[in-house]
């Protein structure tokens, strides 16, 4: 699942293709990702995007007229910048998607939804056949306060305001750190390397803990978070073009053992790869 050094890559990368453009449309394969029935997804249409904010482990946008959309990607939601989407054997629209209708997604992947602005189309996907990412679209800061499970934010925090909230209840560290009530943007990814860098069992209870591991631990959280968060801006390619091209790819077909020898018989084919 995407925590806060993805989430905060995500929302930094949106920032520089939709901010000030406008939702010119959004089209949902499932009714299933919306989980709120107002205001009506169709209001969001044509309103610029003003702000980006992460929200615990969520995307949000904040559109004109206070509109937020609250994207919660899950374990396996994906978000794809495309600058362009195109559809073979189409020649009506000139390669691009008619509206209202999505692009059926590679194996093992779904489109679940996909949002238009003048420059591009961000594309949700999700893999797997269970689908638990969300969509809300809410009106004003109460309801989207409302939508935030109310974890302290790690990367600003005091050392005081970090043992108060890890040893208010007596939990596992490992349990402590992943709680969304406790801690906004950790999960399992990344509190065993949090763990591991304090030099602390995950089992160990917090209330147990001395203060000198309890200031450790906290620096080990912002440590690490933050190496990861600049790993992953140098890292992450900016822009990943959609176009889909042949390539000449050759693989083994079958080997048998001969002796001491194996012989392989290499099979050459043309695949389909996005590059």
């Amino acid at each position: 699942m995407p925590e806060l050094p993805d989430i905060t890559i995500y929302v930094e990368a949106l920032e520089r293709r939709v901010i000030g453009r406008p939702l010119q449309r959004m089209s949902l394969a499932s009714p299933f990702l919306l989980r709120t029935a107002s205001p009506p997804i169709e209001s969001v249409n044509g309103r610029r995007v003003l702000a980006l904010r992460r929200l615990g482990k969520r995307i949000c946008f904040g559109c004109e007229g206070d509109l937020w959309l609250v994207l919660h990607l899950m374990i396996a939601g994906r978000l794809h910048w495309r600058e362009s989407l195109p559809v073979s054997n189409s020649s009506s629209n000139g390669g691009r998607l008619a509206p209202g209708r999505l692009k059926p997604g590679r194996a093992g992947k779904i489109n679940l939804a996909e949002f238009d602005f003048p420059n591009g189309t961000l594309v949700l996907t999700e893999a797997g056949t269970k689908k638990r990412a969300s969509l809300h679209l809410v009106q004003g800061e109460a309801e989207l306060r409302a939508l935030d499970p109310g974890g302290l934010e790690v990367m600003g925090c005091t050392p005081d305001a970090f043992a108060q909230t890890l040893t208010g209840r007596n939990h596992t560290l490992k349990r402590a750190l992943t709680d969304p009530r406790l801690f906004s943007g950790i999960g399992n990814a990344y509190s065993d390397e949090i763990l591991h860098r304090a030099r602390l069992s995950p089992v160990t209870l917090t209330q147990k803990l001395a203060r000198e591991e309890v200031d450790r631990l906290h620096r080990a959280v912002q440590e690490t978070l933050l190496f990861w968060i600049d790993t992953r801006r140098t890292t992450v390619p900016v822009a990943r073009p959609a176009v889909a091209c042949w390539r000449t790819v050759r693989f083994p077909f079958f080997s048998r053992r001969i002796g001491r020898r194996r012989q392989r018989n290499w099979k050459t084919c043309e695949m389909r790869i996005r590059s």
